[in-house]
């Protein structure tokens, strides 16, 4: 019983929360409602399972809101100022891979702790935002096609939901079935002996911070779209919120690993927990108030796994 609690202790306490609110919370077991829920929380899942991905190889990207508000201000510009739709779209992505390649570089050739590489990109970031939008959002009339990305659907299904299981499904499948995705999960778990049985650890943690990067430029391209607008801070609020969404992850399925299920349930609790808590009609500081606790349970039981990231040089 005692193991069954460790693995799923938090999934069953979500599962009790769930039954909570569909008990107090008026129409929140809605189709309309449920939608909305996993609609609104597809950003914030897609960040964190870059910033999960990044943690697979113990390494820390506290960059990724300020990389997705640059790269959300690149493809705003391009869009704006009627550029094609695919290269607005490249534009966030290359934005989102430099900035997690150069967070990688830091990390493994300069030997600049993961910590303190990728504050320093978040900084970098932030003045290119300001620099690129000079404070102003761009807002407007935007293409169409572009506009789809983040606000049309699939036989039904709203595309942002196919966006995250797309992408949700594909990070699991390269950690579970290939062998990349076995190297990052060594690495992540003892590098130096990853380095002696020949892995290229340099590599393989320049990957995870790439990958957290890109998904940093994939958000940007669908917030954009999906608002209609940029700004440059449009990723501000997800910066603490995606930390938590992984941190519970790592509470559930593989405690204390970050892991590609943990990350989206962690995503999906969050967002329940903030819709509920608005229909009940709380006070928006409840949800601050609910989140710093998550992070500190959650911190509480990973604690050893983020120190060595935090630390590693």
């Amino acid at each position: 019983m005692k193991p069954l609690m460790i693995r799923y202790g938090t999934f069953f306490a979500s599962c009790t929360l769930f039954i909570l609110f569909a008990a107090l919370a008026p129409n929140f077991l809605s189709a309309g409602n449920l939608t909305n829920i996993v609609k609104h929380i597809s950003f914030l899942a897609i960040l964190a399972l870059g910033f999960s991905l990044a943690l697979t190889t113990a390494e820390l990207d506290l960059s990724f809101a300020n990389v997705c508000s640059v790269a959300c201000v690149s493809v705003g510009w391009l869009v704006h100022t009627n550029h094609p739709p695919w290269m607005a779209v490249a534009a966030g992505l290359c934005v989102g891979l430099a900035a997690g390649v150069l967070n990688g570089i830091l990390v493994t050739w300069v030997k600049v702790p993961s910590l303190i590489a990728t504050l320093a990109t978040a900084s970098i970031a932030n003045g290119f935002s300001f620099m690129i939008t000079q404070g102003v959002a761009f807002v407007g009339a935007w293409n169409t096609d572009f506009l789809w990305l983040g606000r049309g659907a699939v036989m039904g299904v709203p595309v942002l939901i196919v966006w995250l299981a797309v992408l949700m499904l594909g990070a699991w499948f390269l950690l579970k079935f290939t062998p990349t995705g076995l190297r990052m999960l060594t690495v992540g778990q003892a590098d130096e002996a990853a380095r002696l049985a020949g892995i290229p650890v340099r590599r393989i943690k320049i990957l995870g911070l790439a990958l957290s990067g890109l998904a940093a430029g994939i958000a940007a391209v669908l917030l954009t779209a999906h608002l209609a607008s940029a700004a440059p801070n449009s990723a501000g609020d997800f910066m603490l919120t995606s930390i938590a969404a992984v941190l519970l992850g790592m509470t559930m399925f593989e405690p204390g690993r970050p892991n590609v299920p943990g990350t989206l349930y962690g995503a999906l609790t969050i967002g329940m927990l903030a819709n509920g808590l608005v229909l009940m009609g709380a006070q928006y500081y409840v949800q601050d108030i609910a989140l710093g606790i998550i992070i500190v349970a959650s911190v509480a039981v990973s604690s050893s796994f983020l120190k060595r990231a935090a630390l590693s040089i």
